[in-house]
């Protein structure tokens, strides 16, 4: 087994609490010492519940807190869920026994059971997601709350739908919980890394050819919609990013781009900025799979095999989180993936849709001119 040297990437457990959260109406335990609860809370930023286990519970055993937290929470009329953290998994505890006289979804998510996503699949899949043929609308994907362009992609991928006239189904993972069960049979996606799997996929929304297709596809297969308006302004916007992207290369060379972040944010970003930009992208470290790609993409989820591959391409500008920025030296910076240390962040910015390919395309060049004067 590799040597786990400074992993960039969150575990299992914030997976399964960043899916479940996410829904009105769920009530959301984590199992587990005070660690694994914090963690989460303040990387999701959203509410949650701790067990809290401590020395003395590890040794006699953690039904009684548990029991106490779920005794708590039944009051509230929410659906309570139990995440398990690496703690009572290594003890070997039976918390299904545990929780037997409770109405309560129990996801066994231990860190080491793998990594976000695969705790977040966990999760949704305990909650068992299901498609209402007649109901309306097309479902939005991707939206986890550890992302933290996710709310703004909402919102973005809500505004097109207005415009093109197509009720909204359900946002996962961000609803209410009664409408995981009544999804619409289409969906489109706003971050891959994050896929329901629920629903036919019509395409996803990162970058302006991406929403080209999938708004077509939506044209071509939801009735009563009108895409027209979606697509006019696409072309819009799209001339105003050759445009503002043509300024800056008259003054400028095309930056050389190191990219790190998951999969589908890394390749939108290496794509977007390959073809409006003429970057030359020196790599793309994902922090999840790896997929081919006309760019060079290597798996990199360690602080240490990141650095390298930033001094050994000698970017013009890195993309990623604050863990890049801290070993990228004196170098333009764009962050698309958590942690984005250092900067107050009130407005729900997207990264999908129309308005989150100008963000992304302001945010670099505001940076690389930044570094330029």
């Amino acid at each position: 087994m590799p040597e786990c040297d400074n992993p960039l990437w969150p575990c299992a457990m914030t997976g399964a609490a960043a899916c479940l959260a996410g829904f009105e109406g769920m009530a959301v335990v984590i199992h587990g010492s005070s660690g694994c609860y914090y963690y989460p809370t303040t990387l999701l930023h959203a509410p949650l519940h701790g067990t809290f286990i401590l020395e003395n519970e590890v040794i006699f055993g953690s039904e009684d807190r548990l029991q106490e937290v779920i005794r708590e929470l039944a009051c509230t009329g929410k659906r309570i869920a139990v995440i398990t953290t690496c703690v009572p998994a290594i003890l070997g505890e039976d918390i299904r026994s545990m929780l037997a006289g409770h109405d309560v979804i129990l996801v066994d998510s231990p860190g080491f059971s793998g990594d976000v996503e695969t705790g977040y699949a966990n999760a949704l899949a305990m909650l068992g997601p299901r498609v209402d043929p007649e109901a309306p609308g097309v479902n939005i994907d991707g939206a986890c709350l550890f992302d933290p362009f996710s709310r703004g992609n909402v919102q973005e991928i809500l505004r097109l739908f207005s415009m093109a006239s197509v009720p909204a189904g359900t946002v996962f993972c961000q609803d209410r919980l009664e409408k995981a069960g009544r999804a619409s049979p289409y969906t489109i996606g706003t971050n891959d890394d994050f896929s329901s799997g629920v629903g036919r996929n019509l395409g996803g929304t990162l970058g302006f050819n991406e929403i080209r297709d999938t708004f077509t596809n939506i044209g071509g297969t939801v009735e009563g919609t009108d895409i027209d308006p979606v697509l006019s302004e696409l072309q819009q916007q799209e001339e105003r990013v050759v445009r503002a992207c043509d300024k800056y290369l008259r003054r400028y060379d095309p930056p050389a781009v190191a990219i790190f972040a998951g999969c589908s944010y890394a390749l939108f970003a290496a794509k977007t900025l390959g073809r409006y930009l003429d970057a030359g992208i020196c790599c793309v470290g994902s922090r999840n799979r790896v997929e081919e790609a006309q760019f060079p993409v290597v798996h990199a989820d360690g602080l240490s095999q990141v650095k390298e591959l930033i001094q050994a391409h000698g970017p013009d500008l890195v993309i990623g989180s604050s863990f890049e920025r801290a070993v990228s030296g004196d170098v333009a910076f764009c962050g698309i993936v958590p942690p984005i240390r250092g900067t107050v962040r009130l407005y729900p910015a997207p990264l999908a849709g129309i308005n989150g390919t100008l963000s992304f395309i302001e945010n670099v060049l505001n940076a690389c001119m930044d570094k330029k004067t």
